[in-house]
């Protein structure tokens, strides 16, 4: 490739991470805006004449976002953790281990995959709400996401992958089935783990939809919820809204920045050397 195909990819590419970019740079200008500008000015100003943190404080003081975002990082946190364990523990023997009706049951949870929400939001409301009587709890918000048919099936793929001679060399040792799993295949299966915890983390974090059904107490609300609350002010004000949002987002970008190392697999990540 020559020079100047070079240089027209990096424009291209700038380009599009320019446009991808933009309206979170919107986001962010409109949050730091004062109250004197005019946020429907056109031609749009990018960058505030007068940027401060105004907005943030207001949002933070009149509106419980320190209760949000507590909320918000406990149920995405306690998503995580719960999806790990249990798509793990479910992926394992799907992967690893010999049974009668081990395909048929693979392709059942995989089948899963295609019953849209909305279709289960009813009985499970009904079950969680009614008979369970979780409403209004923080278990009751992550009852939906405790597993999921993609992580069982993501685990699997990256389980199948890990080689045969760790798993024999275990046994050799006398390590059991759930020693296995945990000091054997988890550690090498670190990157498909990193993965799913960042989709389940993203989420559960920018759910509305089940959170709205089940929560009816405002101190168990999550951002989301906050920010609907905050739109349907009577005194609405968009540079609030950007400033709620910009808080709602930043801990998924951190997240994400603190675990994407974790992503690409290393040379030792397999355990077995040459």
């Amino acid at each position: 490739m020559n020079l100047k195909s070079k240089v027209l990819n990096y424009v291209l590419l700038a380009a599009i991470a320019l446009a991808m970019l933009f309206p979170l740079l919107w986001l962010l200008s409109t949050s730091l805006k004062s109250p004197t500008e005019n946020i429907y000015q056109f031609p749009p100003q990018l960058w505030p004449s007068q940027p401060t943190l105004q907005n943030f404080a207001k949002v933070w003081q009149y509106y419980p976002f320190g209760r949000y975002l507590l909320n918000s990082a406990l149920v995405a946190a306690l998503a995580v953790c719960l999806n790990l364990l249990f798509c793990s523990l479910a992926a394992y023997p799907l992967a690893r281990l010999r049974f009668r009706g081990r395909e048929l049951i693979f392709s059942a949870v995989v089948a899963t995959i295609m019953i849209p929400f909305q279709l289960v939001m009813t009985p499970l409301f009904i079950l969680v709400a009614v008979r369970l009587g979780l409403s209004d709890t923080y278990l009751g918000i992550i009852f939906p996401t405790i597993a999921s048919a993609f992580g069982i099936f993501l685990l699997r793929q990256a389980f199948q992958g890990v080689p045969k001679e760790l798993e024999e060399a275990a046994r050799l040792d006398g390590c059991t089935e759930l020693g296995l799993w945990w000091h054997i295949m988890l550690p090498s299966i670190r990157p498909a783990l990193v993965t799913l915890a960042i989709f389940v983390y993203i989420g559960s974090w920018g759910d509305f939809l089940w959170p709205s059904i089940v929560v009816n107490r405002e101190e168990y609300m999550t951002l989301p919820l906050g920010l609907a609350k905050l739109l349907g002010s009577v005194d609405l004000d968009w540079r609030l809204v950007a400033a709620g949002s910009v808080i709602a987002i930043a801990p998924i970008l951190l997240f994400f920045l603190l675990v994407q190392r974790y992503i690409v697999p290393t040379e030792s990540g397999s355990g077995v050397k040459g």
